[in-house]
């Protein structure tokens, strides 16, 4: 992959023009509804808005972490991290980027409805030591502290407040933000029309701090929910990049003239997971109890679903079965010390019955049907796999705008049994275990995106310990206790890696990185 991006790279340099008209048109299947960089932690909605927003630092193509509107940092005390910041950058508006900012954006990413509030935590404090001098004094150490801050996007203070954009306007609100609708960052291009759920433009920025690596005018970003729609668009030449590619497409797109498929791992991790907090599911046919605090009706649930066969039939080979939350490119030192457990009806019907529920039962799935490749297809299969040890699915497949606003904290957790994919931000672990694994109570405090309510107090503890650990061999070893303490629970049911599936003109170049951010400062046309 790292190879492939240096070759892809080499050709961007040398495909470099000073002034160009060229615009890229693309579209994705979901939709990018809100401009404001706080409002929804998912990834498309977030890499689109790379383009316009930028962080402290930002992530190379190989995911190296690299200087942005920070030149450089230090920590000058175990609990205190200096960030020196970038001089003469402005916002698209003209007004200077200063520290004051970056303090403005440390409270506002925290403030109630923001999606992305753990990105710094609440015990840590952004002091402005001069314009250009920020420091975070921390509580305890922590030598992960920026890792995550690719996306976590800088604002211009006095561009929100003038407009009442001080705080995050949560998704699930139907009151109107001005910063949902408007964008005003430091990036590489600029917003220039929002229609909500339907396209999006963008404009070269051509103040922008850093020397243009693309030879862009414009980018028009549209939606396009329909696969087949999508595909045709590439194909006739209507549309330069699409993704994802139905991968029963891919082929086609290969073979066409003028067209070709981008593959390759991606770090997003696809899975199952059950509300275990209530006492009785608010979707479901069995009463007075929850049948998922049940570790065996977890298990039967886990032992039911035949991920091979979703991977060969679903995903044509385009992914890769998981054992535990994380790919394993990013838990190298423990990736095969995890086996799943075994596709087994028998035993999942035996477990049923064992737990009280020889006939099965009813529940309610959420699943969203334009965020993940071939997700409403994954969650047919599961339902049908599930239905032949006696489990019955009400499948309800949305638009991610809806399946988001229902199943987060903000739509108040309202799901009893979902689908949901993960790219850790920081690309490590503790990411994964501080959002999906730790405890959390009814308002979201601990880990939000822990849907479910699993709850394990030694996991929580390890956490702990893991985010203040520098000992790399120490580190891998309490992370690799997590995740058995959360396997052995069967707190969650990991299905695969999803494989990146992108479609491209033959006369753009890009990179494709394994995040699955799209970048326009590196695309080229020819």
């Amino acid at each position: 992959m790292i190879s492939r991006i240096a070759v892809l790279l080499a050709v961007l340099a040398v495909g470099l023009t000073t002034a160009s008209a060229n615009t890229l048109k693309y579209a994705f299947q979901g939709t990018l509804k809100s401009l404001d960089p706080y409002t929804l932690n998912e990834t498309f909605t977030l890499g689109t808005l790379g383009n316009v927003y930028e962080g402290l630092i930002r992530r190379g193509p190989g995911l190296e972490i690299l200087p942005a509107l920070a030149e450089k940092w230090e920590v000058v005390e175990p609990t205190r991290w200096r960030f020196h910041l970038r001089k003469g950058v402005k916002f698209h508006n003209g007004n200077a980027f200063t520290a004051d900012d970056v303090v403005f954006s440390a409270d506002r990413v925290r403030s109630k409805g923001s999606d992305l509030k753990t990105r710094i935590a609440a015990d840590v404090k952004a002091v402005k030591v001069d314009d250009h001098t920020v420091d975070f004094v921390l509580t305890s150490p922590n030598p992960i502290l920026h890792y995550e801050w690719a996306t976590w996007y800088i604002m211009d203070k006095e561009w929100a407040e003038a407009n009442g954009a001080g705080e995050v306007t949560d998704a699930s609100s139907k009151e109107e933000n001005f910063a949902a609708f408007n964008a005003n960052g430091t990036g590489a291009f600029t917003v220039t029309k929002h229609d909500v759920g339907v396209r999006t433009s963008f404009a070269a920025n051509a103040d922008w701090w850093d020397t243009p690596q693309h030879n862009l005018a414009n980018v028009e970003l549209e939606t396009v929910a329909s696969d087949a729609t999508r595909v045709a668009a590439l194909l006739s030449g209507d549309l330069d990049m699409v993704y994802p590619v139905p991968v029963q497409d891919l082929k086609r797109v290969d073979s066409n003239s003028g067209t070709r498929a981008l593959t390759g791992p991606e770090l997003r991790t696809i899975f199952l997971g059950f509300d275990q907090m209530r006492d009785e599911l608010g979707a479901s046919s069995v009463k007075g109890k929850n049948p998922f605090k049940d570790i065996r009706v977890r298990k039967a649930f886990y032992q039911a679903v035949n991920v091979e066969a979703i991977k060969s039939k679903i995903m044509r080979n385009l992914a890769t079965p998981s054992a535990i939350m994380i790919s394993p490119f990013l838990f190298a030192a423990h990736a095969d010390t995890f086996s799943r457990y075994g596709y087994d009806a028998a035993a999942a019907k035996k477990l049923l019955a064992d737990a009280g529920y020889p006939d099965g039962f009813t529940v309610t799935m959420d699943c969203p049907n334009d965020r993940y490749v071939n997700d409403e297809a994954i969650c047919q299969a599961v339902a049908s796999m599930l239905a032949r040890v006696g489990i019955k699915i009400d499948l309800l497949a949305q638009p991610k705008s809806k399946y988001f606003a229902k199943v987060l904290q903000s739509g108040g957790y309202d799901t009893s049994f979902y689908l949901l994919g993960w790219t850790p931000g920081s690309l490590d672990s503790w990411n994964v275990l501080s959002n999906l694994m730790n405890c959390r109570d009814a308002a979201g405090k601990g880990s939000p995106f822990n849907l479910g309510g699993y709850c394990n107090e030694k996991v929580d503890a390890l956490t702990k310990q893991v985010l203040g650990e520098n000992d790399p061999v120490k580190r891998d070893d309490m992370i690799r206790q997590a995740f058995e303490l959360a396997h052995n629970d069967v707190a969650y049911v990991p299905l695969h890696q999803q494989g990146l599936a992108w479609g491209v003109s033959d006369k753009v170049e890009l990179a494709q990185r394994a995040d699955n951010i799209f970048m326009f400062y590196h695309v080229n046309m020819r």
